[in-house]
């Protein structure tokens, strides 16, 4: 039986029900291609690599030559020719032509050829960064990156090859539509970065790199996960990786991973509460669109709103560290040992220019992404080749953060999105930024969630944030999303005015 008569047959009700049977297998497949690329990241054996990567090009070109041969296209025009489609299959519909369209411009000779290169330069990135070693990874950036440009062509673009990339991330998201809003970041933080530095310590930053063990670790940010967050063990499970990310092959079952640093105890713990609102995301997507192309987050931007939320706007509040230093103690008593609830808060507030974006305060964060977006869009116009690539990122840090890294590993090797392809990308974790303020002051306007977020008790939030932005996946757009559940449009305005209060407090001047 062929990959076609399995989404079809003579018995079928209509158009449309066939086509829902083919998307479900198509899902299937991108599901078992997930779940393998969970598995390198996870606990692979590093000589499986090699052969990893043929498989998952087959798997990926299998996909995309069953998503656009014609009998799709058929399915989809019948379907669309169909009359009265209920409110979910005009949805469905809509979103399937967008995703069709833009797939039937890529032959699968590409799209296999783009995922071995992916894979390819992903486990080069491993190595170079182990090894501090640019030189070895640059050639297989440069043929990823030779890839996104004739991916850019081939879905074809208006002003700029990078809206081509934007657009899977954030749809309808333009490149100057980013400039803009990083220009306006720029202007109204940099003086408030300014300002912190010069105001000096705001605490005792020592109690961040007492010897925390990574067991300890590992309990204590799972619990607050379970308790404050919702993530349970029936629908989740925690690993390591090189990088923090999470993934999943249904509601029901969600991945993430974290790193451990028994010197810095942050970095797991706020990496594994990030991972977790990007989990908490997905299982809140509604299980009507299960195995369609709407079961998956609006868009990275909205995704980020949920990460960054629980990781600073809740996991770095003081009601958070009151109600959870008692946790902490516990865990970890030669930690917290002489701290108490308002010292913790204030040490995991600690603003100070880094080098590592993945451990970058809420007021530098920012920089970080305005960096590796114009090297992106630098590198995209040949304006800068991949081998002047570290000499850019350094000279780019010390503009933005007055810092050089010592060695490419604490520099341009330090991401993995790159060697994955996710070019387009970052721009999304500063839209997230934004949007996890205005969303989270909608949230407050109910005085349940008010009250709740000021105790800690969350339940209340995150049943309003399942409501308002989980449950719609891709049925609504980013721009439907952010205008009904907060009353206006995308803007940087509340972000900016949470930094200068909440930072403003911490260090003692007048917001």
């Amino acid at each position: 039986m062929t990959f076609d008569q399995m989404g079809s047959s003579a018995s079928t009700v209509s158009s449309l029900d066939d086509l829902k049977r083919r998307l479900n297998l198509i899902s299937d497949l991108a599901a078992a291609q997930g779940m393998m690329s969970w598995d390198q990241e996870t606990q692979m054996p590093p000589d499986a690599a090699r052969v990893r990567g043929l498989q998952m090009a087959s798997l990926a070109g299998l996909t995309h030559q069953l998503f656009t041969a014609a009998e799709t296209q058929h399915l989809l025009e019948a379907a669309e020719a169909q009359a009265g489609p209920s409110e979910f299959d005009a949805d469905l519909l809509r979103v399937t032509r967008r995703d069709y369209d833009k797939a039937t411009k890529l032959p699968t000779a590409f799209v296999e050829e783009l995922a071995q290169a992916k894979n390819d330069a992903h486990h080069a990135w491993i190595k170079a960064r182990a090894e501090n070693d640019f030189a070895h990874f640059a050639p297989y950036l440069t043929r990823v990156l030779d890839l996104t440009r004739r991916y850019a062509e081939l879905v074809g673009h208006d002003a700029h090859p990078y809206d081509a990339l934007l657009d899977d991330y954030e749809p309808g998201m333009k490149t100057a539509q980013v400039r803009q809003i990083f220009a306006d970041l720029r202007e109204r933080t940099l003086p408030l970065l300014r300002k912190i530095v010069a105001a000096g310590d705001a605490a005792d930053y020592g109690v961040l790199t007492r010897p925390f063990p990574a067991a300890a670790q590992r309990e204590f940010s799972l619990k607050v996960a379970r308790e404050a967050f919702g993530l349970q063990p029936s629908f989740s499970r925690l690993d390591v990786s090189a990088h923090p990310f999470q993934t999943n092959f249904s509601t029901d079952d969600l991945r993430i991973t974290t790193r451990f640093d028994e010197q810095y105890f942050p970095m797991s713990l706020f990496g594994t509460w990030h991972e977790t609102g990007h989990a908490m995301y997905e299982h809140g997507v509604g299980r009507e669109l299960e195995r369609t192309p709407l079961s998956r987050g609006a868009s990275l931007g909205v995704h980020e709103s949920q990460s960054r939320m629980f990781e600073n706007l809740l996991g770095r509040s003081r009601a958070f560290w009151q109600r959870y230093f008692g946790g902490l103690a516990g865990a970890a008593p030669e930690v917290a040992a002489g701290q108490d609830a308002e010292s913790i808060y204030r040490a995991v507030n600690r603003v100070q220019p880094s080098l590592i974006r993945v451990e970058a305060d809420e007021v530098t964060y920012n920089f970080h992404i305005m960096l590796r977006f114009e090297l992106e869009l630098a590198l995209l116009d040949g304006e800068l080749s991949v081998a002047g690539l570290p000499a850019a990122w350094n000279a780019k840090m010390q503009e933005y953060l007055g810092l050089t890294p010592p060695d490419d590993a604490e520099g341009v090797l330090q991401d993995v999105h790159w060697s994955a392809g996710l070019i387009g990308y970052f721009p999304t974790y500063s839209l997230g930024n934004l949007l996890s303020v205005q969303l989270l002051d909608a949230a407050r306007r109910v005085p349940e969630i008010a009250a709740g977020i000021e105790r800690a008790d969350y339940a209340p939030l995150r049943e309003w944030l399942r409501v308002n932005v989980h449950q719609y996946g891709r049925r609504r757009t980013p721009g439907q999303i952010v205008q009904d559940a907060t009353g206006q449009p995308l803007s940087a305005d509340a972000y900016v005015k949470y930094l200068h209060e909440k930072y403003g407090d911490i260090y003692g001047f007048e917001a």
